[in-house]
């Protein structure tokens, strides 16, 4: 099973090791990031419009879309958006504390609030990950 994981993206990549440990509790699936996958964490570089071709596919490609909604960012409520319009599945998972809009609460199969990386891990690790 493929899952793609949304989540914001910085320039100093300081969210670096919750992608891994999300990657990590979601084997033996393959988990595409774009940071990671696509922009291999800042080496390559591309222009928006050609990012969100590469983003799109990659998502059209997947059989879940899990959303890491700890820090709001356009580019995660725009995946989440076309991901809900091609009928995927979509996992929401944020920090306690995190602002979740009915809107992402709406198109989310299942929504998980977390108090830290062991209790995300957990539950992804007990989570089917079944459409």
């Amino acid at each position: 099973m493929k899952i793609f994981l949304s989540i914001k993206y910085h320039d100093d990549h300081r969210n670096r090791q919750l992608i891994g440990d999300i990657t990590q509790a979601l084997l033996p699936h393959k988990v595409i990031c774009i940071a990671r996958d696509v922009e291999e964490w800042g080496d390559k570089k591309f222009g928006a419009a050609q990012l969100m071709q590469r983003t799109f596919s990659e998502i059209d490609s997947s059989d879940i879309v899990v959303v890491e909604l700890s820090e709001k960012g356009v580019g995660v409520g725009i995946e989440a958006g076309y991901a809900a319009a091609k009928g995927k599945t979509i996992i929401t998972v944020a920090r306690r504390g995190a602002d979740i809009s009915e809107t992402l609460k709406g198109i989310s199969r299942e929504v998980f609030i977390y108090q830290g990386v062991d209790e995300l891990r957990i539950f992804l690790e007990r989570r089917s990950m079944k459409k």
